[in-house]
C-alpha cells in the first residue's frame, strides 16, 4: 500500500478499461476501487455484502430488483448510494462515468450470482493501480 496521497484524477487517467476496477488503496479488509464505466454492466447479486458507489464524474444509473418491483436510482456526480446485500442490481452509464466503490477485498464486481461476464471485463476483483 502506498504511503503517499493518491490523486484520483491521475489514477483514472492511467487506464482505459471499462468495468474493470483498479484498487487505489485498502482500508482494513476493504478495497477502495475506482472504475471507468460506460454502457450497461450485468445483473448481479452480492449475497454477503453491501456495495457502495460514489460517482466521481458523469452519471450512474443503478437498476434494482426489489420485493416491490424494479426501480432505477440515478446518481449524479458527487452522489453516493449503497446497494443492500442480496439485492439484484445492474449499474449502467449511458454517457460514461467514473466511480469509486468500497467493497471487502476479493469481492467480485459481478457478484456471487450473475449473468455471463462480458469479454471487455478483464478483472472482477480489481487490478492493483498501475497494473
Amino acid at each position: 500500500m502506498r504511503s503517499e496521497p493518491i490523486p484520483l484524477g491521475k489514477a483514472l487517467a492511467s487506464f482505459d478499461a471499462l468495468w474493470s476496477p483498479r484498487i487505489v488503496t485498502r482500508v482494513n479488509n476493504y478495497d477502495v476501487r475506482i472504475a471507468k464505466v460506460e454502457g450497461e454492466h450485468i445483473w448481479h447479486v452480492h449475497d454477503d455484502t453491501d456495495e457502495f458507489f460514489l460517482v466521481l464524474d458523469g452519471e450512474l444509473h443503478i437498476s434494482l430488483r426489489e420485493p416491490d418491483g424494479e426501480r432505477t436510482v440515478l446518481l449524479p456526480q458527487g452522489a453516493v448510494f449503497t446497494v443492500p446485500r442480496g439485492t439484484e442490481h445492474k449499474p449502467y452509464a449511458p454517457s460514461g462515468a467514473a466511480i469509486l466503490m468500497f467493497e471487502p477485498t476479493g469481492t467480485p464486481t459481478v457478484g456471487d450470482r450473475h449473468d455471463e461476464i462480458p469479454e471487455h471485463v478483464d478483472s472482477t476483483t480489481g487490478h492493483t493501480l498501475g497494473t
